[in-house]
């Protein structure tokens, strides 16, 4: 059935329709306008095309995959057909992959602008830089609640890291208490420290090592008569003696002490055995424990080898640094037999043996009505001050043992910037600094004397030399750390609360190796009795390393030590002889 389309209205005056309309002419009976079938379209649709309504697809897949002007396709199914037979036989050419658009919303899409390559790099540059002043952001934000909450945390510390002791299966979980509730805790001891004993002998510190500096560095020598201890608390005689007088309800040394106080700082795994005795509590550690010697960056970013066989692994530098800080307390000590003797001998030594300058303070705090603590700390040094009295000093020693390692050079940089130094050794020893600064404060020093030793020779870990020595009051290096004395003792507070609640027998407090967390496990009571522990080799039974420059190096050390001296000496009598030449005429 065909339709009729009416009369085309003709405007003899111009463009579009004429001012009177014509009649519609009639189809049915109905207007021919309205027979018309008529589709809408916008105009960014295609011209050009024919509607087909008739074409249908075959299922939902089909109408998916149409495109949306697909009513406007003119093409029939022959055509169709031949348009895919000839894309089969076709075949491309251009080999180069299609040009990748990014997928983003059509908003986007269709509101963009062209931009030009050399645009798009800068861009693409100052994105980089806003990503990485966000990743330095981070960081600063990390290292800061390093310092506040878990300072010194890795976080990429390995998931091989081992346990300091093996957790058996008969072991029981009492606690586990993560380092962010340590972080908040605070608690003021009210009165001073009472000091109940001293014992031992020290002697006084030499004043020239203040002048030493890279360009005049002294070689560090060896004390092998002088025998160090290392006495936990309950092999304490003078301790035992205290506890058997009900001095105390809690009993400790200051290496244990600290070692409870920096406990958010600290990345490698230790432990503390506590034994609950009575109305007692005796804070020990085991023999050959990882108290005994000092860790070597281990706050540092980067790890250190595991490899004990390597000099610059972990165990070995620990091994290293113990040796060094022992031989630097004993060398930068006056050595004219002059030497303050406390109360009592040293409870440690036998009769004839000497014993390093060491003087054991036992002191008491008193932490509320019921409990009270008792710990032996110790000081190394004495000092005449200008008063006329004397002053204790405590004295350690950081090593390097590889600039390109650290990333700072010693030698170049302790001339000229001895706060950068510093500041990189906080960050990489910031563990070792805040106990060693723990048990200045426990053992009253007035002054706490760090030296700078380092190699002679990056691969040689025998020979060392003392760089320089630096004096730091104890109380206000601890404000320069970060190190806050109401959370040192909130700490030990909480624990020992957390202890008194157990029943007697003996627990180990240990610190996981991964996660920043301490556990505290009831342990059998004759454990750790038997264990077999593998002491360091003594420092003159160790491989030296085969150099033919060692000896020399180390000979034209000690030569130009001797010529500087001397130099003093001549220059200092020269002055002397003119002063009273003068004098007589």
């Amino acid at each position: 059935m065909g339709f009729d389309v009416g009369v085309v209205a003709f405007n003899p005056e111009g463009w579009g329709p004429p001012d009177t309309a014509p009649a519609p002419a009639s189809l049915g009976g109905g207007a021919a306008a309205a027979s018309i079938p008529f589709a809408p379209f916008s105009r960014s649709d295609k011209l050009g095309r024919i509607a087909d309504w008739t074409r249908n697809p075959a299922g939902p897949a089909a109408l998916a995959a149409a495109s949306r002007d697909s009513v406007f396709d003119f093409t029939s199914v022959d055509d169709s057909l031949a348009a895919a037979a000839e894309d089969s036989s076709f075949r491309l050419v251009d080999a180069k992959p299609p040009p990748r658009h990014p997928r983003f919303g059509p908003k986007w899409r269709f509101n963009q602008r062209p931009q030009l390559p050399q645009r798009r790099d800068e861009e693409v540059e100052a994105r980089r830089r806003e990503a990485e002043k966000e990743r330095a952001r981070r960081e600063r934000h990390f290292q800061n609640n390093r310092s506040h909450h878990h300072p010194g945390f890795r976080g990429n510390q390995s998931s091989s890291a081992k346990s300091s002791v093996d957790i058996q299966p008969d072991w029981t979980m009492r606690e586990q208490i993560p380092f962010a509730n340590f972080t908040k805790l605070s608690f003021s001891v009210a009165d001073q420290p009472e000091d109940l004993l001293l014992c031992g002998a020290v002697e006084y510190y030499d004043r020239a090592f203040d002048r030493v500096n890279p360009k005049a560095a002294r070689r560090l020598e060896r004390f092998k008569s002088r025998n160090f201890f290392k006495v936990t608390t309950t092999d304490d005689p003078v301790i035992r003696r205290l506890a058997e007088e009900d001095k105390a309800t809690v009993f400790a040394t200051d290496a244990i002490l600290a070692a409870r106080m920096c406990t958010p700082r600290s990345i490698h795994s230790w432990d503390i055995v506590v034994q609950r005795v009575g109305n007692k509590l005796f804070f020990d550690k085991r023999d050959g424990s990882q108290l005994d010697l000092l860790s070597v960056n281990e706050t540092a970013q980067e790890q250190l080898p595991e490899n004990k066989d390597d000099i610059n692994s972990a165990h070995s530098l620990a091994v290293e640094a113990t040796y060094i800080n022992q031989n630097f307390s004993q060398q930068v000590l006056l050595r004219d037999g002059e030497k303050v003797t406390f109360d009592e001998p040293n409870p440690f030594a036998s009769e004839g043996e000497e014993a390093a300058s060491v003087g054991y303070r036992y002191r008491r705090w008193k932490l509320d009505d019921e409990i009270s603590i008792v710990a032996r700390c110790e000081v190394h040094a004495v000092n005449a001050d200008p008063g006329g009295g004397r002053q204790f000093l405590t004295l350690n020693a950081l090593n390097e043992f590889d600039p390109k390692i650290t990333g700072v050079d010693w030698r170049q940089k302790l001339e000229t910037q001895r706060g950068a130094v510093l500041a990189t050794e906080l960050k990489n020893n910031a563990n070792k600094l805040a106990r060693w600064t723990c048990q200045a404060l426990l053992a009253g020093a007035d002054m706490m004397k760090l030296g700078y030793v380092s190699r002679v020779h990056p691969r040689d870990h025998y020979n060392h030399a003392i760089l320089t020595v630096m004096g730091y009051k104890p109380r206000d290096f601890a404000t320069q750390i970060n190190l806050n004395t109401s959370n040192m003792w909130g700490i030990v507070k909480s624990i020992v609360d957390i202890c008194m609640k157990f029943e007697e027998g003996k627990y180990v407090l240990v610190k996981d190796p991964a996660k920043p967390q301490v556990r505290i496990y009831e342990v059998p009571s004759d454990a750790f009795e038997n264990d077999y522990v593998e002491e360091p080799l003594p420092e003159e039974e160790q491989v030296r390393p085969p150099s033919d420059d060692v000896d020399a190096t180390a000979e034209e050390m000690d030569a130009a030590a001797e010529a500087e001296a001397n130099n003093a000496a001549a220059s200092a009598g020269g002055e002397g002889e003119k002063s009273a030449e003068a004098a007589a005429a």
